[in-house]
């Protein structure tokens, strides 16, 4: 299980994520929420987090790091909205987390064949399980 500060890193790297555009829409800020739940980190710290972010931590393990590029992927696509800014920090952050980056880019290429582009963990999974073998 993640420490506390290692939540509030994860909330942060989303939040960071959701600001790409300028702006943190509803349905986003209703995702926020609900991994700050699954987290178990309260809402008003959430809330801080908004208003003031931790830094930002790379996560240690690699499923660690596949769980919070899905996040991050189910993220950019909560609002039904894809912009060329979002594809690329997503790329750019899996990069960051030490991802493959056929893998980041498969992953962004087949999320087009899912309904609101919102890729299955399993499908997710193996794509990364082929790229480590």
């Amino acid at each position: 299980m993640n420490t506390y500060e290692e939540k509030l890193s994860i909330l942060s790297e989303l939040i960071d994520f959701a600001r790409v555009d300028y702006k943190i829409k509803e349905s986003e800020y209703d995702f926020l929420l609900s991994v700050a739940n699954l987290l178990e980190v309260k809402k008003a710290s959430l809330d801080g987090l908004l208003r003031k972010q931790t830094q930002v931590k790379k996560p240690s393990s690699q499923l660690d790091k596949i769980v919070q590029f899905h996040r991050l992927l189910l993220l950019m696509n909560i609002d039904k909205e894809q912009h060329d800014k979002e594809i690329e920090r997503l790329h750019n952050v899996g990069l960051w987390m030490g991802l493959p980056p056929s893998a980041i880019s498969q992953v962004l290429e087949v999320m087009h064949k899912y309904p609101n582009k919102m890729v299955p963990t399993e499908v997710l999974l193996n794509i990364f399980k082929a790229h480590y073998n």
